[in-house]
């Protein structure tokens, strides 16, 4: 009998007398239970896969391979926590950002969608430069009958009556006057209100959302598709882009059109200068950004590009235009307020040839501790950029995801008042007729709710100015206005 001397669970060596006809029936006996507790055997496994793995384990733990890496400890967890600790990303310390109550990892599941092809519509990959942590899936459940959360999304407490940051209790109103597909949607500047939106039939209808919702003006005069259109910054005058070559000037208290510019193509966006709103730019399908005299309607400045401006959002200075092309390039481009001369200061491109559908401004974030820029392409490629005000809009991509591609034009939205209080979340529509919270904090399951009413394609969706309030609308004209649930004290 040889005597050895071993370490004891309590850290004292204690000498034990194990022969060597003993000792290798305990070393088998300590591999098999090795292999089976490295494979564990669950009810919706499969058997025979289960026995294959065990005998490689079993075959590899003699070896001395699997046994080293059991024994690892690193701060009191085994080796695959070692495996994450050593594959984190340099400086990961100070790229994570704290949250309210829970951690980025704690992620709700996708509810799967009625439909038999809901699964093209989620999330397929996500990428970003942060250090996203990873936590166990919990199951989800319905909220309401029109907003579905996951449990493990609580950022506020049911007990002392707060209630989720992006859920809703219900809709507010229903518009269903359109009968075309609506492409544009918007709620006017800093109003809560006050809601207009643009049709395929070449209609703008405004609305008002106040005690007794209804339609205020309905604006027609463009022959084709509208576009894009923007208000100016007291509300008393709508800008509108359309596919007939026209840019339209509506007077919303009488509900007429005081001005038309004819372009020689195709119009596809328009902005009012947010400092000077003498100033009305627009992108065309000729690859130009023009700048006109909102007084005159006269052309101010033209600016060249690589392919058709599809969409554009200026800075909260109104020095910058960011713009993006049927290419998938986005643009930055510096603007004089004052002479509203243009110039091209930064390009940022692509692996995808798909044309930009949103180009979504943000003056702060907490993610990027900062100005971001929110894109998103016809392909589902969602891209979240930080931008450098002081290099003339250089963009930095922070983080992108991944959606499945649309056929038709669909939009996206920044939520700001909701990221400042956890997450960083978007709201996007989807051809599968449900409008998807995103928060690109998440690594796994970033979709964090979804509402459910629409029957088609949602197109367009908007936050009013105190985003109680989100507005979405569908292929087929029906506009709905969803009501989100108080946070009460």
């Amino acid at each position: 009998m040889e005597k050895e001397t071993i370490l004891a669970k309590h850290g004292s060596e204690v000498e034990i007398g194990v022969t060597k006809d003993e000792e290798k029936p305990k070393q088998s006996k300590d591999l098999e239970f090795l292999s089976c507790m490295m494979q564990p055997a669950t009810a919706e496994s499969d058997p025979q896969y289960i026995g294959i793995r065990r005998i490689l384990l079993h075959r590899k733990s003699e070896s001395g391979a699997i046994s080293r890496r059991y024994d690892w400890r690193c701060n009191g967890k085994g080796y695959v926590a070692y495996r994450n600790f050593i594959s984190r990303p340099r400086k990961w310390e100070n790229l994570r950002t704290p949250s309210l109550l829970s951690s980025p990892g704690n992620s709700g599941r996708w509810l799967p969608s009625p439909g038999p092809l809901s699964h093209q519509f989620e999330a397929e990959s996500f990428s970003s430069s942060r250090d996203l942590r990873s936590a166990n899936q919990v199951s989800s459940r319905r909220l309401s009958f029109s907003s579905s959360l996951s449990d493990g999304d609580h950022s506020f407490r049911r007990g002392g009556g707060f209630e989720h940051a992006y859920s809703f209790v219900g809709m507010h109103c229903i518009f269903d006057q359109c009968k075309s597909s609506v492409t544009v949607l918007k709620f006017g500047h800093m109003s809560s209100h006050l809601l207009a939106y643009g049709a395929s039939d070449g209609t703008l209808t405004v609305c008002t959302l106040s005690e007794e919702p209804s339609v205020l003006k309905q604006l027609t005069g463009h022959s084709k598709d509208v576009t894009d259109f923007d208000f100016s910054s007291n509300n008393q005058y709508i800008a509108s882009s359309s596919l007939d070559k026209t840019i339209r000037v509506w007077e919303l208290s009488r509900g007429v059109c005081i001005r038309v510019i004819y372009g020689i193509s195709a119009q596809f966006c328009i902005r009012f200068h947010p400092v000077n709103n003498n100033f009305l730019s627009a992108g065309n399908a000729n690859k130009e950004v023009t700048v006109f005299n909102f007084s005159t309607g006269r052309t101010i400045k033209k600016l060249s590009f690589d392919g058709e401006v599809t969409a554009m959002d200026h800075d909260h200075t109104g020095q910058i235009i960011f713009c993006g092309d049927g290419q998938g390039t986005v643009y930055s481009v510096s603007m004089d307020s004052h002479t509203g001369s243009l110039s091209r200061s930064h390009r940022h491109r692509t692996n995808h040839k798909s044309p930009v559908t949103t180009v979504k401004y943000r003056s702060f974030s907490l993610l990027a501790s900062g100005p971001v820029l929110l894109t998103c392409t016809q392909d589902g490629n969602l891209c979240f950029f930080s931008v450098a005000l002081q290099i003339k809009g250089y963009l930095t991509l922070r983080c992108s995801l991944k959606l499945a591609p649309r056929i038709h034009r669909i939009q996206a939205s920044f939520c700001p008042l909701l990221s400042l209080e956890k997450g960083e979340y978007i709201v996007a529509g989807s051809e599968d007729s449900n409008v998807y919270f995103y928060d690109l904090t998440k690594p796994k399951h970033t979709c964090v709710n979804k509402l459910q009413g629409h029957r088609f394609p949602v197109m367009c969706v908007a936050w009013n100015h105190g985003e109680n309030l989100l507005a979405s609308s569908d292929f087929y004209g029906v506009v709905i206005v969803w009501k989100r649930a108080k946070k009460s004290s």
